[in-house]
């Protein structure tokens, strides 16, 4: 009965070789979408491309000034023009130095804007589509409006809608777990 005792010796993992060195695959903070980042400057992109588009073919007709839904709609895509602008300025000053957009006051300032904007830009859209739908369904007075071009604006409103929803989401998730 004298069997002998395992010895267990700790062995210590070997000291990085460059300290500096960076794990591997996609770090939390780098989420494409976010700002300062190539997905960050294609979504405020396509904001401002759908939104111009909106406010170009509704300005096109002559007979919006008289729904204020169709007023609100130019106005809040003026609005997301100018916001999506801005911004995808600042998303190529950061990509063209190479800096960080992560600072706590930016990323504040982004999500209020971009929750700010996507409710106007919603509520715009929906209130366009019930008028839209009035006069097209309801009414049956599309040959004497410019429908067709209601629905683009509508949809074109939805759509700058769909890219800025990314946006805000990112931005206050990224407020929110600091």
């Amino acid at each position: 009965m004298f069997a002998s005792r395992p010895a267990v010796h700790p062995v210590e993992a070997p000291p990085p070789t460059d300290p500096v060195e960076q794990p591997t695959g996609v770090l939390m903070k780098d989420l494409p979408g976010m700002p300062g980042t190539a997905g960050g400057l294609a979504l405020r992109l396509a904001q401002f491309a759908f939104a111009g588009v909106a406010l170009g073919v509704m300005a096109s007709t002559n007979d919006f000034p008289s729904v204020s839904a169709f007023c609100y709609l130019v106005a809040a895509t003026i609005l997301q023009c100018l916001w999506s602008f801005s911004l995808a300025i600042v998303d190529i000053y950061a990509l063209l130095v190479k800096r960080c957009l992560r600072n706590r006051r930016a990323v504040c300032l982004f999500a209020i804007g971009d929750g700010i904007t996507a409710a106007l830009i919603f509520g715009a859209a929906c209130s366009s589509a019930g008028i839209t739908v009035l006069i097209d369904n309801d009414l049956n007075i599309c040959a004497e409006n410019h429908c067709g071009s209601f629905e683009t604006a509508t949809a074109m409103a939805f759509m700058s809608w769909f890219a800025l929803t990314p946006s805000f989401l990112l931005n206050f998730w990224s407020m929110a777990s600091r």
